[in-house]
């Protein structure tokens, strides 16, 4: 047994000593790139769309800011933020004890007026009387008459402070305006609301616009009907159309930018005002190759992409065009072809014209319930 294990070892190191283990090939040493579809973009022409930037906000173009007319506690408020009323719900009411002593001192001035009036009316028709038959004197009549118009006066006056007064007691109940959302709420029950105090706000966010700025050098650009794609900040992956729907005549004075009101479909923008707002008035459309900037590799001011094409890898330069920041998308103005297959995220040590193999798709691993354990 000792003696054939040491014929072996004998063996071993006289092949070693004369090369009898063969080196391996570069083509052996040097394994594949392993891809999946996931790890490939298929260039793909689309329509690139040329116009003028605008960003902005959405606003309801149907907004009321409610105020207080009439001075006094607030009793209670009746909605909330985002609490959806209809047109004359109330909202909010204002004691009305001030108010309503005004009105009852105002109906007892009418009525005393009214009283009055009277007697100076049956006065001066028993002044006229006597006069004919030459009892009193005209001076007499002109009296009386002057006392009935007086009385007149008084008792228009007294009219006019129940109506206002009636009106002041109606204000003291806020309703909405029309059909809508409550967007804000500035008080609460027991705050003092003074005149002109703004209490709650109601829009209609079925009216929702974007209204977006403009550079004052493209409004020769942008003609009512165009339409307009656009982005809105809290909503990503999104995009939502309109039809600009008119143009401010004045520019800003600050920054000499240009508004633009953009109209919205029944349901297509987020029901919610304020939001930043950023996108493209379509002045002019073309197709072209559209890529993510995240497939290509920069180097100064050249560019370049990794080609995937009959098992290899080749790093392909490319000659950039527009640049559509809205969906952060490039044009491939020339370099690549429809159809094209290149890496989404090319990452890591590349070789021009390495080995490359495209393998099966990769699918998640399956949960317990629907392996069924």
């Amino acid at each position: 047994m000792y003696k054939r294990l040491l014929v072996v070892m004998m063996t071993a190191a006289l092949l070693a000593a004369c090369g009898g283990s063969p080196e391996p090939t570069a083509e052996a040493a040097t394994a594949p790139l392993l891809l999946v579809p996931e790890d490939l973009l298929a260039a793909q022409t689309d329509a690139l769309t040329e116009g003028p930037v605008i960003s902005g906000s959405l606003q309801p173009e149907l907004r009321a800011e409610l105020r207080a007319e009439v001075a006094g506690v607030v009793l209670e408020v009746l909605k909330d933020n985002g609490d959806t009323v209809e047109k004359g719900e109330l909202l909010a009411r204002i004691d009305p004890t001030a108010i309503r002593g005004q009105l009852l001192s105002a109906q007892e001035s009418e009525r005393a007026a009214s009283v009055a009036l009277e007697q100076a009316q049956r006065q001066f028709a028993r002044m006229q009387t006597m006069a004919k038959k030459g009892l009193v004197a005209t001076e007499g009549v002109e009296t009386a008459e002057g006392k009935r118009n007086q009385n007149q006066s008084e008792l228009a006056s007294a009219r006019a402070r129940v109506v206002d007064a009636r009106q002041q007691l109606e204000k003291t109940e806020v309703r909405a305006p029309f059909a809508g959302v409550v967007g804000a709420r500035s008080v609460s029950a027991g705050d003092t609301a003074q005149l002109g105090m703004q209490l709650l706000s109601v829009m209609d966010v079925a009216s929702m616009r974007f209204e977006g700025m403009i550079a004052a050098d493209q409004v020769g650009r942008v003609q009512p009907g165009a339409k307009v794609s656009f982005r809105v900040n809290g909503y990503p992956g999104q995009s939502f159309e309109g039809q600009v729907q008119r143009l401010n005549p004045v520019a800003n004075e600050a920054t000499r930018q240009v508004q633009v009101l953009v109209s919205l479909p029944a349901n297509g923008a987020p029901g919610v005002a304020g939001l930043y707002a950023e996108g493209r008035i379509e002045a002019s459309s073309r197709p072209a190759i559209m890529l993510p900037e995240s497939v290509l590799v920069r180097d100064g001011d050249a560019a370049f992409v990794w080609q995937f094409r009959d098992g290899h890898l080749l790093k392909t330069a490319v000659e950039l065009g527009e640049r559509d920041a809205r969906l952060g998308r490039i044009e491939i103005a020339a370099g690549l072809n429809t159809g094209d297959q290149v890496l989404k995220h090319p990452l890591g040590t590349l070789k021009d014209g390495g080995v490359a193999e495209l393998g099966p798709v990769t699918t998640p691993p399956a949960s317990v319930a629907e392996r069924g354990e």
